[in-house]
C-alpha cells in the first residue's frame, strides 16, 4: 500500500532524518486526519510523473517529429500511455501520418512499448454523425482515449494535442464524462489574432472543445512573432552541431525521405537538410516541442487565464463574462528551452507507458 504523504509531513520527517541517527527513531504523530509515520520505516513516495496522451500529425512537417523525440526521451518527467495520430492537410492522408509516428519511435526505441493508434482522416464535422457506430473514421485512437481517461488513477490525464483537435473533440463527444479526467494542453492558435495551421485544419473542433467545461490550455504560435512558439526556432546549421548520432542505437528504419538511420539524431539532421528556411537568419521553427516544454516546466513561458473566447467568422470574440477559464501560453524562453532539449537528447531515459 502506497503512503501518500502531505507536505507538511514531508517537510518534518525530512528535517528529522538530517538531524541524524538518534531522532531517526522518534516515531512522528501527526495532527487528526494525517497517518502516522515512523521515520526509521521506509517511504514510500507517490509518483510524480506527468501521465500523457500525444496526438500528432507526424508528417506535417518536421517539428512533431522533435516534439515526439523530446518527450519519449523526458522518462523522468513522463509516463506515455499512448500515441494517436491525425492527418491534417499536409504529409498525406492518415496513413502517411502513422509511418511516419512508427518510424519516429523506432528511431526513439519505444515502438511497441508504447501504443500507437490511428485517429481521424477527416474532420470532426463529419465524423461527429457517425460516432456511435462500432467503427469510424478515427475510432481506434478516439475509443484509446477514453478508456485511457476512464483507467487513468493520475490526477488529471494530460492530453497534448500538437495537430488538429479531431480526436480529442470526437472522444469528449462520445464520452463527455471524461471531461471530468483530463486537461488538454494544444499546440494551437495565434491567438489574439487570427489564422494558424492546426486550428485551420479542424475550426469546427477547437470551437466544439471551447464550448465544454474542461480544463483547455492554448500554447500560441504566432507566426513572426517572438511571443509564441514560432520563436522557438533553430538553423540547419545548429542542427548539423548538435544532434548527430543522439539517442538510442536501433535497428535500421528507412526515413521519410530515403536512407536508413539507426538513432534519431541523424534523423533529424536528415529532415533538416529536406526542408526550406525562413527568416534571418535562416531558421525552422519546432512549434509542437515548446508544448512538451512548458508541461515539463511552466517556467519555461508565460501563462495566463482569461474567460474563454469563440471563433466567429470575423476572428476572436471575447467573453468578459464567461465564467468558464482557459489558459494562454506565451513569451517561451527560447534559450531555456532549447538547452533542455539538447540535454535531454544527449541523457535520454526514455519514457514508459503505464
Amino acid at each position: 500500500m502506497k503512503v501518500y504523504l502531505t507536505r507538511r509531513v514531508y517537510l518534518l520527517l525530512s528535517a528529522l532524518l538530517l538531524a541524524g541517527p538518534n531522532q531517526n527513531s522518534m516515531a512522528i504523530s501527526q495532527t487528526q486526519g494525517e497517518a502516522k509515520v515512523l521515520a526509521s520505516d521506509p517511504i514510500p513516495v507517490a509518483e510524480n510523473k506527468i501521465h500523457v496522451i500525444v496526438d500528432t500529425d507526424a508528417n506535417n512537417e518536421l517539428d512533431d517529429q522533435h516534439a515526439l523525440a523530446y518527450l519519449f526521451f523526458n522518462g523522468k518527467t513522463f509516463v506515455v500511455e499512448g500515441v494517436t495520430v491525425n492527418a491534417t492537410k499536409n504529409g498525406g492522408d492518415i496513413e502517411e501520418h502513422m509511418k511516419e509516428a512508427e518510424r519516429v519511435m523506432r528511431m526513439c526505441g519505444v515502438f511497441g512499448k508504447i501504443p500507437l493508434l490511428k485517429g481521424a482522416d477527416k474532420s470532426f464535422k463529419e465524423i461527429l454523425p457517425e460516432i456511435k457506430n462500432k467503427s469510424f473514421d478515427g475510432s481506434e485512437a478516439v475509443d484509446f482515449i477514453i478508456e485511457a481517461c476512464k483507467k487513468s488513477e493520475s490526477e488529471k490525464l494530460v492530453l497534448l494535442p500538437i495537430g488538429k483537435l479531431t480526436n480529442i473533440a470526437l472522444a469528449l463527444a462520445k464520452e463527455p464524462a471524461i471531461a471530468e479526467k483530463i486537461k488538454i494542453v494544444w499546440l494551437g492558435s495565434n491567438y489574439p489574432e487570427r489564422g494558424e495551421y492546426n486550428k485551420e485544419n479542424d475550426v469546427d473542433s477547437m470551437n466544439y472543445i471551447l464550448s465544454l467545461d474542461v480544463p483547455f490550455e492554448m500554447v500560441t504560435v504566432r507566426y513572426g512573432k517572438q511571443s509564441g512558439t514560432a520563436n522557438i526556432y533553430v538553423t540547419q546549421e545548429e542542427v548539423f552541431k548538435q544532434m548527430p548520432g543522439l539517442g538510442p542505437g536501433t535497428e535500421p528504419v528507412t526515413g521519410r525521405h530515403g536512407g536508413l538511420f539507426y538513432n534519431f539524431g541523424d534523423y533529424s539532421v536528415n529532415l533538416f537538410s529536406h526542408c526550406d528556411f525562413y527568416g534571418e537568419p535562416p531558421h525552422r521553427s519546432l512549434f509542437d516541442m515548446a508544448a512538451v516544454a512548458i508541461l515539463k516546466n511552466p517556467d519555461f513561458a508565460e501563462r495566463k487565464v482569461i474567460p474563454c473566447p469563440k471563433l466567429g467568422e470575423k476572428g476572436w470574440q471575447e467573453q468578459a463574462w464567461n465564467k468558464r477559464k482557459i489558459t494562454i501560453w506565451e513569451n517561451f524562453d527560447r534559450q531555456a528551452i532549447l538547452k533542455d532539449f539538447y540535454e535531454v537528447m544527449k541523457n535520454y531515459e526514455l519514457a514508459k507507458t503505464n
